[in-house]
């Protein structure tokens, strides 16, 4: 049921240098509480009541100008998402220094230094040349510390940082977390940290507030809250965490080999311009290993590893540049899409952005259904299978007339997975299917996804850079690094004795590995 408020009676304290962890699901009022600090909430939205007491200034009685003048000087904002928070028409180095111009802080010369000062400072790599970069040529991690420096130009006291690391590697991760934390202690700021993963409060917090539905419902101290937790919803959302497991799945035994690829090349070639020289990758490089019916193989590493161009490779998304894939004893590598098209309902992708991959103009009836349709199923059998499979996913029947806006992330994959099950395929490749979302939303997909993989005895390709989610659900583990597999092996084997020394920077990468809550 829809509620009233996005926010209710919330009250808590940011201490001077310390890092205070907001955690709590979507729609738990983190990001709503935020933006109202910041002074940068919609217009849809109202403050009924309340101050937020900043240096002893209500900055709800404090005039657009002077919150103007506030914003990046006092109080500053690293957003979730630095694609569409970064001017896609501006280089970094010039977004920097605007933020330096805006305010009327040095001269053009003072800021040039500035900036080169601050991209080393969050550790990227030649600032020099990184300066004359656009957003989109570089990586996540990379765009995210822009955003960092772009907050730190001003020397702010209060730093606030929302799902900064969400959907990034567990190694830039990591290296976000460390970052934030030696800013913090060196500059002496106060960080307010938001997130949905009890994993990086571990890693980071020095006091925990915990929302649900609009509300705080407990705070206090981070080792407190993360080994004792007192609420009912801070229980569940501790107990949700992925964590690496100690046993491996039950071995599937001799059944047969549903997919055995072999030698698979991938090569990328991009243009350079007056600042950079084209490149050759090699995203996919003399890839081999084999699937079986009911086993479920998972692809970890860093972004830019191979991992999503494998597997729109193996989907035939990508044609690739060399090497076999051999899908139920023929080779359809070298097919072309019309004689792909017959195979395509058996080789089904659950995609990583339930947003993008859901089109907005149809009702979730006519997305589950349209293909089934388009290979000859009638109109009455493929509405009979969707409704049943909503029904498996769980979803009800009324979700069938309605649009994909009207749910949640995790309800939107949920439909995703639907999607892809409507085929019966043989062969399912989940890319990041879980990576955005709450980690008790997470917990609930791959229960899903065991299920489902249980009932329908579905061969998985599952890629993640999460290696907490990969020991969850996967039988086999594959490492890729620069389009290699490294190492490949059973879970326990990768998490708990890696031989690789790219594997072992990932194991130790994962945020919270040495925190163990009470049972």
């Amino acid at each position: 049921m829809e509620r009233s408020h996005a926010v209710r009676d919330i009250s808590f304290d940011l201490r001077a240098g310390e890092i205070l962890c907001i955690i709590g699901e979507s729609g738990s009022g983190k990001s709503v509480t935020a933006n109202a600090v910041m002074g940068l909430l919609p217009s849809a939205l109202t403050i009924a009541g309340g101050r937020i007491l900043f240096k002893g200034m209500d900055l709800l009685e404090t005039d657009e100008g002077t919150l103007r003048d506030l914003r990046g000087r006092a109080v500053s904002i690293v957003f979730q998402d630095p694609l569409s928070a970064l001017n896609p028409l501006m280089t970094v180095g010039d977004q920097i220094a605007e933020a330096m111009e805006a305010h009327k802080v040095g001269t053009p010369a003072s800021r040039a230094r500035k900036v080169l000062e601050l991209l080393d400072e969050v550790g990227l790599p030649e600032p020099a040349l990184i300066q004359h970069q656009y957003p989109f040529r570089l990586s996540g991690g990379q765009r995210q510390r822009v955003m960092i420096a772009m907050a730190l130009a001003l020397g702010p006291d209060i730093l606030i940082a929302d799902e900064p690391t969400t959907a990034l590697d567990v190694t830039t991760q990591a290296q976000i977390l460390d970052l934030i934390r030696r800013l913090q202690q060196r500059k002496k700021m106060s960080v307010m940290f938001i997130t949905h993963d009890f994993g990086v409060v571990a890693e980071i917090a020095d006091r925990v507030v915990v929302m649900e539905k609009g509300v705080i419902v407990e705070q206090g101290e981070a080792a407190e809250v993360l080994n004792h937790p007192r609420h009912p919803y801070t229980k569940k959302l501790v107990a949700a965490v992925p964590r690496v497991a100690g046993d491996d799945q039950p071995e599937p035994g001799e059944a047969p080999v549903v997919l055995d690829v072999q030698h698979l090349c991938k090569t990328y070639h991009t243009t350079g311009n007056f600042f950079s020289r084209g490149r050759v990758v090699q995203a996919v490089d003399d890839v081999s290993f084999t699937v079986r019916k009911g086993m479920t193989l998972g692809i970890v590493g860093e972004s830019g590893s191979g991992k999503s161009s494998l597997g729109r490779v193996l989907v035939k998304l990508l044609d690739s540049d060399g090497g076999r894939i051999m899908f139920d004893g023929r080779d359809i590598a070298p097919l072309s899409d019309n004689e792909f098209r017959p195979l395509r309902p058996h080789v089904q992708m659950i995609f990583q952005d339930p947003y993008a991959s859901l089109n907005p103009r149809h009702t979730v009836g006519r997305i589950l259904t349209v293909g089934p349709m388009a290979h000859g199923q009638s109109a009455r059998e493929a509405k009979a299978k969707a409704l049943r499979l909503l029904k498996l996913v769980g979803l009800d029947e009324g979700a069938y007339d309605r649009f994909p806006h009207e749910f949640s992330g995790g309800q939107r994959q949920r439909i995703g997975i639907a999607r892809a099950l409507m085929f019966d395929p043989v062969l399912l490749v989940a890319d990041e299917a879980v990576s955005a979302l709450d980690v008790s939303i997470q917990a609930q997909i791959l229960q899903l996804l065991a299920k489902i993989q249980e009932e329908m005895e579905v061969a998985m390709i599952f890629i993640t850079h999460d290696l907490r989610v990969a020991s969850q659900i996967c039988d086999e583990v594959a490492v890729m690094y620069k389009g290699r597999i490294v190492e490949y092996g059973p879970p326990s084997h990768i998490f708990r004795a890696p031989a690789d020394d790219y594997t072992k920077r990932l194991v130790a990468a994962i945020p919270g590995r040495e925190w163990e809550p009470a049972a």
